[in-house]
């Protein structure tokens, strides 16, 4: 039976940052997954960009960027490996990239240039990797202190394995439960999971209401509770994307209402007051079509109905007026789910994994990185980075 001194099982972002930093050590590291291609969503991120990192993704500006139920779990390994060192191996491979916004980094190419660059990695690290084999069973080996897997194609054995399976999302893509049924068996506790950063949705009548703004899409603020985030949003068939939504799903419940400041930074009320002295004749649906894309500026004139001419509105008119411009509250029903979520949120407990290693406390020679653990970063090359620096911090012990 083959043996070696690590198993990988899922060749992603984090399993193959793990392979090549094992390898790197001088172990002999086979990486397994069921796809046929290594780094499925690594080629289709960011817009077949690849947004492979934030610049502030960092142990120290990014603290309150994770989600985790330890959120400081995340900062050990986000500042031994930092985007700076991520970036280093870019620039060393000659692949050109740049900032987006709010930090963003995105190859200038195509993704398929950090897929190369990773395999490009794990071949110089003498790294083995088997794609479209599945996982059938694992077990202690006889010794107890190793792992025998039952694969697809045969059975091999191993001193460590590292358990870098993802999480539920976009399952088109093969996404799968198994590193959640691995930490199960082997009596690692769970968290909560749910699809994150991900489109919400609206029930039929609202809908019906909002039907006519689909695809319009406006810079905005969107809240839920003290979190917000300014970036675009995006009216859709099914209720509401964009970044500032996908953003905010992440802490958004079922049930929970969500506030929509439509013109960020501006005096809502200065403004109106301005434009019912300038032109007092107007009605409310021009003065909003002068703020806000015409169609919406219509839905919301609609919604507030107040009719007759600006000059006439007393000021309890136009403090409605400027509360629903900068606290539009609208009430999603659920969301779009792993179907088109970015990622997982929730997974694997972090009170069960070493900080330092993602080793597992009470499992000698087991290990969890990357998005099946409960740790999700921003939108925005944030779990791209944990996935980097937690499949590092795995590969210098593993």
């Amino acid at each position: 039976m083959p043996h070696y001194d690590v198993v990988v099982l899922g060749a992603g972002a984090a399993g193959m940052m793990a392979a090549i930093e094992a390898g790197k050590r001088g172990r002999q590291v086979l990486v397994v997954d069921h796809a046929k291609y290594a780094g499925e969503k690594i080629r289709i991120s960011g817009g077949g960009r690849c947004n492979f990192t934030n610049i502030n993704a960092t142990a120290d500006k990014g603290r309150d960027r994770f989600l985790s139920q330890n959120p400081r779990f995340a900062l050990s390994a986000l500042s031994r490996y930092t985007p700076d060192m991520f970036i280093a191996l870019v620039e060393a491979h000659g692949i050109a990239y740049h900032e987006k916004t709010l930090g963003q980094l995105f190859c200038d190419g195509p993704a398929t240039q950090i897929n190369t660059m990773l395999l490009d990695e794990m071949r110089r690290a003498g790294v083995t990797l088997v794609l479209e084999t599945g996982v059938e069973a694992v077990g202690r080996d006889e010794s107890g202190d190793g792992f025998e897997l039952r694969l697809t194609t045969s059975s091999i054995t191993c001193d460590s394995l590292v358990v870098a399976t993802g999480g539920k999302s976009i399952p088109k893509m093969g996404a799968t439960g198994l590193g959640y049924q691995l930490a199960t068996q082997f009596g690692l506790r769970l968290t909560e999971t749910r699809p994150g950063l991900v489109p919400l949705t609206f029930e039929t009548g609202a809908l019906e209401r909002l039907k006519d703004l689909s695809g319009i899409a406006t810079d905005a603020i969107v809240s839920h509770g003290r979190t917000a985030f300014e970036e675009a949003l995006l009216f859709t068939h099914r209720g509401l994307s964009g970044p500032a939504i996908l953003q905010i799903s992440s802490y958004w419940r079922e049930g929970d209402p969500i506030a929509v400041d439509l013109l960020p930074h501006q005096d809502a009320g200065e403004a109106i007051r301005a434009v019912r002295k300038a032109n007092p004749k107007l009605q409310l649906q021009t003065v909003l079509g002068g703020l806000l894309p015409k169609k919406l500026a219509q839905l919301l004139a609609d919604e507030l109905a107040l009719p007759g001419m600006i000059g006439d509105f007393s000021d309890k008119k136009l403090a409605a007026v400027e509360a629903m411009l900068k606290a539009w509250t609208l009430k999603p029903v659920g969301s779009e789910g792993y179907r088109t979520a970015e990622v997982t949120l929730g997974g694997v407990d972090t009170r069960d994994l070493d900080a330092k290693t993602l080793a597992a406390r009470n499992v000698p020679g087991l290990f969890f990185v990357g998005e099946v653990v409960d740790v999700t970063g921003w939108l925005g090359g944030y779990n791209f980075q944990w996935a980097w620096a937690s499949g590092w911090a795995a590969g210098q012990a593993a």
